[in-house]
């Protein structure tokens, strides 16, 4: 736990962000990256015609989110925010999908005692330490200067939806599929935007299920802004983007800003504080403890058809009453 700290966390916020109080933190995304995009690991960052791409770079695990995915994000949005060139940020991922989630055939199959997993009893302060940087690091997409746009194939499942989420307007292949299945067990989505973009209703259906819905059911909920067919996505994001391009610097911060200050009086901050704090809890409860038993039995895959599927499981018959 302490070593993810110290990769994630220390290094997710800048020396100059640092210094800042937290309130300054939430509200300042200005400074200067500290890693040079070349020694990115599992991001990676290229710029072209006014548009800087972010683009999640681990296509042989389908883009699973892993020590260096969140503070490469952050420090990607540092990149676009510094660079006068840029007006607006596209995200997106390479190979298959757009990102599967956090990597949990590397957190979860191990005993416990990893991150995300510690060892009973457990300590929520390190827990929220790790969780809390992750959360901070994608909400960089919310909090950038410029505008984000995230460009989904494949799928953007559990932690991926939570990057995904956490842009300013999210385009979806219709075939794509986005959800959050570890609310059904072992998991929270600590941004929480999706009560901020679907209402309480629909996110009440959303996590009560861990359900997958296509682009195209996303688009007419209003969890993201369009679907169209796969292979016309790249040209639906460069229409949108070239819309905005042109658009002076300071008009498309001053518009953003509104909307952002209106969603965040909403309560948006002090919900994703309680989220992150869930998430931890949900991964140690007794239930929580089962179902890592479980993947550490059985192998992740497995374990996830089980919890998916509906049926009852050993963990979801517990008995956690005090």
């Amino acid at each position: 736990m302490r070593t993810l700290y110290k990769v994630v966390f220390r290094h997710t916020l800048s020396p100059s962000l640092r210094v800042l109080p937290t309130a300054g933190r939430r509200s300042i995304m200005y400074a200067i990256s500290e890693i040079k995009p070349e020694e990115f690991k599992s991001v990676k960052y290229t710029t072209k015609d006014k548009v800087a791409h972010i683009t999640l770079n681990r296509p042989h695990v389908l883009n699973a989110i892993d020590d260096h995915t969140p503070k490469e994000i952050y420090q990607s949005v540092l990149l676009a925010n510094d660079d006068d060139n840029v007006k607006v940020i596209v995200l997106s991922g390479s190979g298959r999908a757009f990102s599967s989630g956090y990597d949990l055939k590397k957190y979860a199959e191990e005993k416990r005692g990893v991150i995300g997993s510690q060892k009973m009893p457990w300590d929520p302060y390190l827990d929220y330490k790790v969780m809390g940087a992750c959360t901070e690091a994608f909400m960089s997409l919310w909090k950038s200067y410029k505008p984000t746009i995230c460009k989904v194939h494949g799928f953007a499942v559990a932690g991926g939806s939570d990057i995904a989420l956490c842009c300013d307007m999210v385009v979806m292949a219709e075939n794509a599929r986005i959800g959050y299945p570890p609310s059904r067990v072992w998991g929270c989505p600590t941004p929480a935007m999706w009560v901020y973009r679907i209402g309480a209703e629909k996110a009440k259906r959303m996590l009560f299920t861990g359900d997958l819905i296509d682009g195209k059911e996303a688009a007419r909920i209003g969890l993201v802004l369009k679907a169209v067919p796969e292979d016309q996505l790249d040209d639906e994001v460069n229409k949108l983007t070239k819309r905005m391009v042109n658009v002076p610097t300071n008009q498309l911060f001053f518009q953003k800003q509104v909307i952002n200050q209106a969603v965040e009086h909403m309560g948006l901050p002090s919900t994703q504080r309680l989220a992150t704090f869930i998430d931890g809890m949900t991964r140690h409860t007794p239930e929580g403890v089962q179902f890592q038993k479980r993947v550490a039995e059985v192998g992740l895959k497995k374990a996830v058809l089980e919890r998916d599927s509906g049926d009852d499981t050993a963990w979801s018959s517990l008995d956690s009453k005090l």
